[in-house]
């Protein structure tokens, strides 16, 4: 049962943490790539080939790319140290983005983009979960210190924050794709990641201690040995699949109707959807567990999405797309607390780098897909792809939801990462 609201500090109280505001700021600028990477891909590699199959074939490969590493640099940045990790990752990761984007413009093969994709994915800062990471050492549990009631609300913080940075990124590259030059977002995206990565790093009084050490007499286990983990990977597959299927698809939409402004007020109503509810989620004193949580929301994503590909007007999707962004939250929300209790401590930024890397995938798998079907049946079509992946996900959901559940049911994990919610069976 979640802490009633006597006891559960709010915003406020978290962001006055000593220390918050210097890895914050640079971290919010640090962590755009995820949100502005893709769309800028499929913009610039449409604009120069003239095809959203194509597009989203580049964007996907960078996606997958990215699945494949994010948990190898969670765990080597659990080992050795934020920093260590990071700064050579954005040196690369802003060479790979130029490289990509010097070949696009000179019309460069396609086999050339798949292969310049591939370092520009897998090469994405973590900085998300490096964030979390930083939260989890700055408040919670350590010997002689019970963990901090606060790290309730720095997991649901987290989330808001990763939403208004779907609420940004994607609104700007698009804006600066459409506006300055098909370029621009890529250009703005390796920028940002650069500064925002470096200041990041900078920030050493608040990096987590690397656990390099215990390999000595305890092995260092993949947090994808937790079977919870693997259902929350699938879980989240699905949510990539929204966010995948809804950019490539609103794209082309805009193209096909013959306004092509019109693409980032869309995806901002729907990206707008996640923050306000992620910012909803952050506010509840839950008194259901996090499971139960993820099951209804999930639910109730998977319904909103099944409109979509019928929808043919500006204002309608507008809308559709609002109560879709109202759903992806909670689910978000409630999968990382149940991954935060389900994973022991000495795991915690690769654990977050699999539910990250798993909705890399899922939305990297969508705009492939999308990017397809727009080409071949009209814009329309791409909307089925966010419904085929929340319901494919939903059905594991619901068959595996028993493998959410620590060994010792309600007791708070003493080692988890994050919050400390206890999680109870339904």
């Amino acid at each position: 049962m979640a802490s009633t609201v006597s006891d559960r500090p709010g915003y406020g109280q978290l962001l006055r943490t000593p220390g918050a505001w210097t890895f914050l700021l640079p971290g919010f600028a640090a962590r755009q790539p995820f949100a502005m990477l893709t769309i800028g891909i499929v913009l610039l590699v449409q604009y120069t080939t003239g095809s959203y199959g194509s597009a989203g074939a580049v964007a996907a490969v960078s996606g997958v790319s990215m699945a494949l590493f994010a948990p190898q640099s969670g765990r080597l940045a659990d080992r050795f140290g934020q920093r260590a990790v990071l700064v050579p990752g954005v040196l690369v990761h802003g060479a790979a983005v130029g490289t990509l984007t010097a070949l696009a413009l000179a019309d460069a093969p396609l086999w050339a983009l798949f292969l310049a994709a591939v370092p520009t994915g897998a090469s994405i800062p973590q900085v998300g979960p490096m964030v979390r990471a930083r939260w989890a050492a700055l408040l919670g549990a350590a010997p002689g210190r019970p963990a901090s009631p606060l790290m309730s609300t720095a997991a649901a913080f987290e989330s808001v924050t990763d939403e208004f940075t779907f609420v940004i990124g994607p609104v700007l590259a698009t804006a600066l794709c459409t506006g300055v030059h098909p370029a621009a977002g890529l250009v703005a995206e390796a920028a940002l990641t650069l500064l925002g990565g470096v200041l990041f790093a900078a920030q050493r009084s608040t990096q987590p201690a690397p656990n390099g050490a215990a390999t000595a007499s305890e092995p260092h286990r993949s947090a994808l040995t937790v079977p919870g983990v693997r259902v929350l990977a699938i879980t989240f597959l699905g949510i990539g699949s929204v966010f995948g299927g809804m950019q490539v698809s609103l794209t082309a939409f805009s193209e096909e109707i013959g306004r092509p402004g019109v693409n980032g007020l869309l995806y901002g109503v729907f990206a707008a959807g996640n923050m306000l509810a992620g910012i909803a989620c952050g506010a509840v004193a839950w008194k259901i567990s996090p499971r139960r949580r993820l099951v209804v929301g999930y639910v109730a994503l998977t319904l909103t999405a099944s409109g979509l590909w019928a929808v043919h007007s500006v204002p309608l999707l507008a809308g559709l797309g609002l109560l879709v962004g109202l759903c992806i939250a909670p689910a978000l929300i409630s999968g990382y607390t149940l991954v935060e209790a389900l994973v022991p401590a000495s795991a915690r930024t690769e654990a977050f780098t699999w539910l990250t890397g798993a909705v890399a995938l899922g939305q990297a798998a969508a705009v492939t897909v999308a990017g397809q079907l727009a080409d071949a049946h009209g814009a329309s079509t791409g909307f089925v792809v966010p419904l085929a992946g929340t319901a494919l996900a939903l059905v594991t959901l619901l068959a595996l939801r028993s493998r959410l559940t620590p060994r010792a049911p309600g007791r708070t994990v003493a080692r988890g990462i994050g919050h400390r919610e206890p999680v109870t069976v339904d």
